[in-house]
């Protein structure tokens, strides 16, 4: 008999690296069911993902999930569990906050595909503080509370969790760290027919990121205000886009958020990516490499595993002064746009959905044998 499947995603509002893998997943298991918290999607996820939720939660009466959903997540546990999944043999959560925290019964395979071990209540707690400004006086301290709970629940509910993916090595460490347990690495798909190959660079020097303060966009201006012979091009929006607009220098263009048609547009003229963050895995690197352009990043987090060293540049330090460095060594060398391409096919969907289907198949075998 064909196993009944659920898919578990967070919230569906716009077409993020996370929702690249569910697209992907849905694609591999055309007869499974969706459920998501939140279903309001913009018109590119409507388009990438048509299949919609059989269910949603509370959650989705809320008003202004885009502006306000950072406020929402103490109430997202609570959410999740809602779903009611217990008609599926094999339920997949697609997990950065709490997907992984929904209710399963022993008799499931819960293969959950880890994003990122929810950031609010790890790595990223004070800058989410910060952002929300919640980081001062008795509010602070209430949110504190808050984000440790979640951080509590976030531990308890990886129990129910049969199988841990994970979308790189830097992320398997932190399920590690996190929830000790181990978890297979498998890379998230990038569409790189959607990003081709060019040869012909221009004179500028592109980053693509939301503009967030752990994305560390700050370091990337600082540099080129250090630089004003060089060009940087900025695409992306934020809460961060006011102050990096004040703090930006002639030679700093910000573009705001751009069609997938004009990122890779700009990706293919670059004559370098740039990435100061630390990215969970970082799609959009991968995807500056299938337009055959280097990168040059972090050497911290998914970049460490993007990058290699014929295809572009890592920096050791986060530090605009380390950026001024990489930037003068990477125009001292050449670098092939074919070998960047020939790497970022390394990360293709059609790898993605062999892989998935394989793992998932080899472990519902096994779980079978056991129940």
């Amino acid at each position: 008999m064909t196993p009944r499947v659920a898919v578990v995603h967070e919230w569906l509002l716009d077409f993020a690296g996370s929702e690249r893998v569910v697209r992907d997943i849905l694609e591999v298991l055309p007869r499974a069911d969706l459920f998501a918290q939140i279903d309001q999607p913009d018109d590119e996820l409507r388009g990438a993902i048509p299949r919609r939720p059989k269910a949603t939660t509370f959650l989705q009466r809320l008003p202004r999930p885009r502006k306000w959903l950072r406020y929402y997540v103490p109430l997202m546990p609570l959410a999740v569990r809602q779903l009611d999944v217990s008609a599926y043999d094999i339920v997949i959560s697609s997990s950065h906050a709490v997907a992984k925290g929904v209710r399963v019964k022993k008799e499931q395979l819960h293969l959950s595909y880890v994003h990122t071990p929810m950031r609010y209540a790890w790595d990223l707690r004070d800058e989410y503080l910060r952002a929300a400004g919640l980081d001062r006086g008795l509010r602070g301290w209430a949110a504190r509370a808050v984000l440790e709970r979640l951080r509590q629940w976030d531990a308890r509910s990886a129990r129910g969790v049969n199988v841990f993916l994970a979308n790189s090595a830097h992320v398997a460490g932190r399920i590690r760290r996190a929830y000790g347990r181990e978890a297979e690495v498998l890379h998230p798909p990038v569409d790189t027919a959607a990003f081709p190959l060019a040869g012909q660079k221009e004179d500028f020097y592109l980053t693509v990121s939301r503009l967030e303060p752990y994305k560390r966009v700050d370091l990337l201006l600082d540099a080129f205000a250090r630089m004003p012979q060089r060009r940087l091009i900025v695409i992306g929006d934020g809460t961060e886009m006011r102050r990096l607009r004040s703090q930006a220098s002639p030679n700093v263009e910000l573009r705001g958020r751009l069609s997938t048609r004009e990122v890779c547009e700009h990706m293919q003229r670059a004559r370098a990516f740039l990435f100061a963050g630390i990215e969970d895995f970082g799609i959009v690197m991968a995807e500056a490499q299938a337009c055959g352009t280097p990168v040059i990043a972090f050497a911290e987090g998914g970049a460490a595993e993007i990058v290699r060293d014929d295809t572009g540049l890592l920096f050791r330090e986060q530090t605009a002064g380390a950026v001024v460095d990489a930037v003068s060594r990477f125009e001292t060398r050449q670098f092939d746009p074919a070998s960047c391409r020939q790497n970022a096919l390394r990360f293709d969907r059609a790898r993605f959905r062999s892989r998935f289907d394989e793992l998932l198949r080899s472990h519902w075998e096994l779980f079978s044998r056991g129940r």
